[in-house]
């Protein structure tokens, strides 16, 4: 399943760097709490991944909000993400 990053969760004083808002396509707030704990991926354009998970909905119109394990640039922003159980790194670690 695929998304769009939105924008960085952030407040009049604050940005909260790892944090961020998708869009993964559900369209009421029920939708969006079922994605919740789902882990998330956005891959640069070099081919660097960085891992993320959904905490919790955002709003009432269905997007989520997702902390990622480092904070994405910039460009990031409008981009796609893809979502997946769990990301490859972490099944190898769980298998040992």
């Amino acid at each position: 399943m695929k998304g769009i990053v939105v924008q960085f969760r952030r407040g009049r004083h604050r940005i909260h760097e790892k944090h961020y808002l998708l869009d993964l396509g559900a369209t009421s707030r029920d939708e969006a709490k079922k994605l919740a704990g789902k882990h998330v991926s956005w891959t640069s354009p070099s081919g660097k991944v960085i891992a993320g998970k959904i905490s919790d909905a955002h709003g009432n119109k269905g997007l989520v909000r997702a902390i990622f394990e480092r904070g994405l640039p910039g460009q990031s922003i409008a981009t796609e993400i893809t979502l997946g159980d769990v990301p490859a790194e972490k099944k190898k670690e769980s298998t040992k």
